[in-house]
């Protein structure tokens, strides 16, 4: 098959995409948050109910939720009565993915000199996140509580589309499932009706790239080990 112009920039767009830990201040037009996420918006979804929610943080707004974050996340006994409201991972770990979860973390922590010890600069290191790792643009994401997992299936094409989208302007994303410990919170200082509930969270802006941490590139495995071709 010969490549064409159309393809190089949707693979460019999706083989480019990586979690971003330090963004410049560099604000973005809401013209543009707001065309990425109607392109966006185009996902597939069951019988197309579009289950998705956003909220778009900047500003006092954006300060203040990660101003009471940080509040309770430095506070360790305070933190502990924060819990998610969904399991995101797995609750008992298994090989190959206990592996990759930690080579990913301590590919990480080595880039920014944090060692094994050093439990207070991985806590911190956490707690970016709850800043939106200095991103301009903070995205909060809910679903109404009556959809179920075919729903969540179809929000992940939606919340892709979201980051495919911001490449292919020279923007950049990290998504964030750490907020979801925190969903008191961000229930009350965006006002969330009881019939949503917080997905994730996830950074907008323009990479810092003389930050050492968005070095950091994952591995992925070779299609061998997960593709079986059926004749």
């Amino acid at each position: 098959m010969i490549s064409t112009p159309d393809q190089q920039a949707v693979d460019a767009a999706i083989t480019s995409r990586r979690s971003i830990r330090a963004f410049l201040p560099t604000p973005v037009a809401r013209e543009d948050i707001a065309n990425i996420l109607e392109v966006a918006a185009r996902a597939p979804s069951g019988t197309n109910t579009q289950p998705w929610k956003v909220y778009v943080l900047t500003g006092d707004k954006k300060r203040e939720l990660t101003s009471r974050i940080l509040a309770a996340h430095a506070d360790p006994e305070l933190a502990k009565q924060h819990t998610e409201e969904y399991a995101y991972y797995p609750r008992e770990w298994q090989s190959p993915y206990i592996d990759r979860r930690r080579k990913v973390g301590w590919d990480l922590y080595q880039l920014l000199g944090l060692t094994r010890d050093n439990k207070a600069g991985m806590a911190a290191q956490h707690g970016r996140n709850y800043a939106f790792f200095d991103a301009p643009v903070g995205l909060m994401f809910t679903i109404d509580r009556v959809m179920e997992q075919g729903s969540w299936l179809d929000y992940g094409m939606f919340l892709q589309n979201i980051m495919v989208a911001a490449r292919g302007r020279g923007l950049d994303t990290c998504p964030q499932a750490a907020f979801t410990q925190y969903h008191t919170i961000i229930r009350a200082v965006l006002d969330l009706p009881d019939n949503e509930m917080v997905v994730c969270g996830m950074s907008l802006g323009y990479a810092d790239h003389n930050k050492i941490e968005n070095t950091l590139v994952t591995e992925r495995e070779p299609i061998t080990n997960f593709v079986k071709f059926v004749d």
